[in-house]
């Protein structure tokens, strides 16, 4: 089963971008899906299958919203090479 989310938006949006309602919807979705990533609230697959698109698409896309793959501390990255 699948739910549907709507927003409501001026429909002066996606001229004031420069982009066409499709583009600025598709947009929308991808900025919803990297930000729930960033806050930790999806995973990448999560986040992908959000967006009807591959994990590692979505993965390499990060860096267009300037948002790492891996988000580990100093201190998490010497605790698992001290592990390793």
């Amino acid at each position: 089963m699948s739910l549907q989310l709507t927003i409501e938006y001026p429909d002066t949006f996606p001229d004031a971008l420069g982009r066409t309602r499709e583009q600025f919807e598709q947009e929308a979705k991808w900025a919803m899906a990297v930000k729930l990533y960033e806050l930790k609230r999806l995973s990448s697959g999560m986040a992908a299958a959000l967006l009807g698109c591959d994990r590692v698409t979505f993965l390499l896309k990060l860096a267009d919203y300037d948002v790492p793959m891996i988000d580990l501390t100093e201190e998490e990255l010497r605790s698992d090479v001290a592990n390793a």
